[in-house]
């Protein structure tokens, strides 16, 4: 081997090595959950790269970094939807067996490619996507490591994301039975959670870990998956250069990285830093920031009956729910990848209609692999997070829109046909694919009505001024400079002028745009329509819209700043800059409240999503380990039924047995049959504290109740009146605590 091969080899082992070491020592036992999990992704990437590679084949790494996601999303959805139709068990054997398949249909798939002279591995850019791995990895390891000194399930709605995938991992059916009302099946976008028991089952191990590491590995896709997209755009842009500028791909792409799961909005630089800066220089008492402020302002500052919600990726990975709209950001990532790959493939290989003749092109149009691969995804959101459905179906549409108008040069006809034929093929694939969910889903929206409030402008302009101004500047600017070379004006000719990581950047940035604007003019009627009318509504909109404009920025700083030689759009760039990186300072400040002590590696408490209970929940953590421990399947094991975000509901979150009733607000807002959640609640108590046994034993039928717990929870809500002596009497105490009077009845049937 040769000296400049043996030191190009010794730098890439150098840090990887480091790495690993690092991980071993930063998460002690944790480690080896964190490996499985790492290696678990590489080579499901490896191997789907016969598909990815095909898919992203304008990408200078082919989609490595996406491959991942690809395999993913192929075994997972394929294994939920044979286990929905009933054809298979959802057991540990029909995941890894669906995903042996999936292999042995990439090698076929990558034989066959190599014969036909396409090799769909980045042989030729090996650095790219070694560099690609160690950021996946040392972002996957920060993530990982954080979530270790905050790893309890308790708190938010932890409760019920945990619940969630202990009633998958018990079920062998899909959907598994609603933990909080045993008569039903979950009635929620359960999508993501179910992608987090995919890959527990897939590798072994246990949901206890996997809960926080499904949300640290999906926070480690939005570093890296941002990073390959904007670095495809930048390196499309310049084109091949040589010198200090080869790096500017790979420094944009790290930029994405942060401005999509790092950053903060500038909430944080307001509240947080310019502020309490001016009340110190005037000696005025300075105002405490706390992070949750930045995802919570309009409507409460100033306080209005107007509660809105406009979170982001950051704040949702510090504080550790594993909602749909989370786990699903590393999903529509891929689909804003594969749009991408779609307009580079369209522009560069697409004859007209003339030179193909009519049929040819009609079949080429509506069998494109990424608009294929793009309806199954957006068919899939319906399931991981609807929002999310319609948010990108309009993103795709408009993606569409606009490469038509080009390929089709202008042609209003032609360019409303094929858009059109598209746009009902992408609905009725995405409709078709997802059928075993919304045929057993019942919608939780009540219809759409006008805004009866808005933000006030400058709220607006706080949290999304910045991406608005870089993404208006640079859209006008394009115009400006494209309609100079013109000599015919019109659409077409000024489209067509625009380069392809151009135009993609518009088209997020104006469509997040839209998605800001969206909440102040319509919202999503539902169950929080007095007081919190459209936090729903402009949580999930404006959470994509933070991702878009996220990479957009990101490109447009680049853009301006490097490409563009006019010193005005430098000096906004410049400022752009700035200011992005200073939101990044909100990490830091979030992670210091949340976490506590991050850089003493002693004070780390591991990844155990359930040890807060030998502290929280003394008097219940036996009971509780002996259901989960010695009962198998989903009985139903009857606890008392309390509020939302409350202390309630802790035997069927931590277990995943199935309850009579749970959460009041969350089982309102999924079944929006008020009365028959409070005729629940009053049976329930009637069998804690009735002493009519005939009627008690009708309703340990009637809900099929096969254990009753009697805790801490019970004690306090029904104090006096809790009937021992008549629930000991229903059938073998097999539980019993004798410290506290905490013990468990297994029904006599």
């Amino acid at each position: 081997m040769k000296p400049e091969m043996i030191k190009k080899t010794i730098i890439r082992v150098i840090p990887a090595a480091f790495l690993v070491a690092l991980s071993a020592f930063l998460l002690k036992g944790d480690v080896w959950t964190f490996w499985t999990w790492y290696l678990l992704a590489g080579v499901l990437g490896i191997v789907g790269m016969a598909v990815t590679g095909r898919l992203f084949r304008g990408f200078a790494d082919k989609g490595w970094m996406f491959s991942k996601v690809v395999s993913i999303t192929i075994t997972g959805f394929l294994t939920w939807f044979l286990v929905s139709i009933r054809i298979l068990k959802f057991t540990t054997v029909t995941c890894v067996g669906i995903t042996a398949a999936f292999g042995v249909v990439c090698i076929f798939l990558y034989e066959r490619q190599r014969r036909q002279g396409y090799d769909c591995l980045p042989i030729e850019n090996l650095d790219l996507v070694y560099a690609e791995e160690i950021l996946f990895f040392a972002v996957f390891l920060l993530w990982t490591y954080l979530a270790g000194f905050h790893p309890a399930a308790h708190g938010t709605e932890k409760f019920m994301d945990y619940g969630f995938m202990e009633a998958m991992m018990r079920s062998k059916t899909l959907p598994a039975t609603d933990l909080w009302y045993s008569q039903g099946k979950i009635n929620y976008y359960y999508g993501g959670q179910y992608f987090a028991v995919f890959l527990t089952k897939l590798s072994g191990t246990k949901v206890e870990l996997t809960y926080n590491l499904m949300r640290t590995f999906v926070a480690a896709f939005a570093f890296v998956l941002p990073f390959s997209l904007v670095h495809q755009m930048t390196l499309d842009m310049q084109g091949r250069v040589s010198g200090w500028k080869k790096n500017l791909p790979s420094i944009t792409g790290f930029l994405a990285g942060l401005a999509v799961s790092i950053a903060g909005n500038m909430h944080y630089v307001v509240y947080a830093q310019i502020i309490p800066l001016i009340q110190k220089l005037k000696g005025e008492e300075v105002s405490s920031y706390w992070f949750p402020d930045a995802t919570r302002y309009i409507g409460f500052n100033p306080d209005v009956p107007d509660k809105t919600i406009h979170e982001f990726p950051c704040y949702s990975f510090v504080l550790g729910d594993l909602h749909a709209h989370v786990v699903n950001i590393m999903f529509v990532l891929l689909l804003l990848g594969l749009l991408y790959a779609w307009m580079k493939k369209v522009r560069n290989t697409t004859p007209s209609v003339e030179k193909q003749g009519r049929k040819k092109f009609w079949m080429k149009q509506l069998l494109m692999p990424q608009i294929l691969a793009a309806a199954m995804l957006l068919g899939m959101f319906h399931w991981t997070n609807y929002w999310d459905f319609v948010i990108y179906y309009v993103v795709t549409g408009g993606t569409v829109l606009f490469m038509n108008i080009i390929c089709l040069k202008g042609d209003i006809r032609r360019i409303a046909a094929v858009t059109a034929a598209q746009a009902v093929e992408i609905f009725a694939i995405a409709t078709v694919i997802i059928l075993p969910f919304t045929l057993q889903f019942t919608t939780m929206v009540q219809g759409v009505r006008l805004a009866q409030n808005h933000s006030l402008p400058h709220q607006l302009l706080i949290l999304w001024g910045l991406p608005t101004v870089m993404t208006l500047v640079f859209v006008i600017s394009l115009i400006v400079e494209k309609l100079k070379g013109l000599e015919h004006k019109s659409l077409y000719r000024l489209m067509k002028a625009v380069r392809t990581p151009d135009l993609f950047a518009v088209i997020m940035g104006l469509c997040a745009i839209g998605l800001v604007a969206i909440p102040e003019l319509v919202y999503v009627r539902d169950i929080y329509e007095n007081g919190n009318a459209r936090a729903n509504t402009m949580f999930k909109l404006t959470y994509q819209a933070y991702i878009m404009f996220g990479m957009t920025m990101a490109y447009v700083i680049f853009r301006l700043l490097i490409v563009n030689r006019k010193k005005i759009l430098k000096a906004i760039a410049a400022i752009g800059l700035v200011l992005l990186l200073w939101t990044c300072g909100y990490f830091g400040r979030s992670v210091n409240s949340w976490f506590g002590q991050v850089l003493d590696p002693s004070q780390y408490k591991g990844l155990n999503a359930t040890a807060f209970l030998e502290t929280d929940y003394v008097e219940d953590v036996g009971a509780i380990k002996w259901l989960k421990e010695n009962i198998e399947g989903s009985p139903v094991v009857l606890e008392a039924n309390g509020d939302s975000y409350s202390e309630y509901e802790r035997v069927s979150a931590m277990t995943g047995l199935p309850t009579v009733m749970g959460w009041y607000v969350h089982e309102w807002l999924w079944r929006n049959d008020v009365a028959d959640l409070n005729e629940k609640s009053g049976e329930i108590e009637t069998i804690y504290t009735s002493t009519d046994t005939a009627r008690i034993q009708e309703l340990i039928e009637k809900y099929d109740i096969s254990y009753i717990f009697v805790g801490s929870c019970e004690r306090e809500k029904y104090g006096e009146n809790l009937n021992n002596a008549g629930l000991e009497s229903l059938g073998e105490i097999v539980y019993q605590d004798p410290d506290y009077e905490t013990y468990i009845v297994k029904i006599e049937k």
